[in-house]
């Protein structure tokens, strides 16, 4: 079996992901840090709700992964003062696993679908009548001997969340009545959730130290608070009482993670362009079979903040670098044309 190497940037979540970011997960709108017109947005959809006496529209947050969709429906959920199941789009395979789940709920309930864009389509048409009727129409009995039943559900709040808002059909991307579009973090943004999470953590961070990490989180929460783990481990063991710029730096440079916040993975991507195919422009799936990277990986975690970064960008014939790349990896380029 091929070993995946574990990678700073990575935004899989892991078990021990998942504990710290409940840890540190804010529980209030107010306490939110950045995405400040989707949190004033939902702040009015909510507040509106309470007055109506009603659950809330049905919420789509989308965007790049690590921006704090799971951690907005759980505060929307707590916001209404209900309680919040959660499910994954790959994890519901069948038109039973929907329909259980769907039953299950109790009035006002918030149901948080995580990669709802992978849900299959055959399973999608379940949430059809439950998103607009609050009803559930099921198919029982044998080919031939089959029924048609009909099970009303108690009014609940749909969140989907998803990286690839494009992947979602048409009808249920327009039952959604809120959609929120979550954006990259600013410096600043970032340096306040480092602070936050050193707090939380009990860890002392210097300002300087705070904004250097920042600086190399790609825009994203959960990649800035999962290096302040890794540069608190080096502090820890250099016996350091407070993260300094000293601590971080070094562990910044043994991780690998540069001053723009580029991994190794990205230098490969970058490279394999510009080395293997002349700086492109280049197929995607070219480009993941020369780094060993599968396709899904580089366009849904590095591509974006590449692309966002003006360091690549798609063409009609592929992808290409920009001449911005080259200055980022200290390479001087020579014979290619940038659009």
């Amino acid at each position: 079996m091929e070993e995946k190497n574990e990678r700073i940037v990575d935004l899989e979540e892991t078990l021990e992901d998942e504990v710290l970011e409940e840890n540190i997960r804010p529980d209030l709108l107010k306490d939110y840090i950045g995405q400040s017109d989707a949190k004033e947005n939902i702040k009015i959809f909510i507040e509106a709700a309470k007055m109506r006496d009603e659950s809330l529209d049905h919420v789509l947050l989308y965007g790049p992964p690590g921006l704090g969709k799971t951690t907005l429906s759980y505060i929307i959920a707590h916001e209404m003062g209900k309680d919040i199941k959660t499910a994954s789009g790959p994890s519901i395979e069948k038109q039973g696993d929907l329909a259980a789940i769907l039953s299950s709920l109790e009035p006002g309930n918030i149901l948080f679908i995580d990669e709802i864009h992978r849900m299959p389509r055959s399973i999608e048409e379940i949430l059809y009548p439950a998103m607009e009727d609050f009803s559930l129409d099921l198919v029982v009995g044998s080919e031939g001997n089959s029924r048609s039943i009909k099970i009303s559900l108690p009014p609940f709040t749909l969140v989907g969340a998803t990286t690839r808002a494009g992947d979602l059909s048409s009808p249920l991307r327009d039952r959604f009545g809120i959609i929120c579009k979550l954006q990259y973090y600013t410096v600043e943004e970032l340096t306040e959730i480092v602070k936050r999470t050193s707090r939380v953590l009990d860890m002392p961070i210097d300002d300087d130290a705070s904004v250097e990490l920042a600086k190399r989180s790609r825009g994203t929460p959960r990649i800035a608070n999962r290096i302040f783990k890794r540069v608190r481990d080096f502090a820890l063991v250099d016996g350091c009482s407070t993260i300094n710029m000293d601590v971080t730096r070094k562990a910044l440079e043994r991780l690998k993670i540069d001053e723009n916040g580029l991994d190794e993975t990205d230098h490969q991507i970058l490279l394999a362009i510009i080395n293997k195919f002349n700086g492109g422009p280049v197929g995607i799936e070219s480009i993941a079979s020369s780094i060993g990277e599968e396709v899904s990986t580089i366009e849904d975690v590095y591509e974006p903040y590449l692309l966002q970064n003006g360091l690549l960008k798609r063409t009609a014939r592929g992808r290409m670098v920009t001449s911005k790349a080259y200055e980022c990896l200290k390479i001087e380029y020579q014979n290619t044309i940038f659009g």
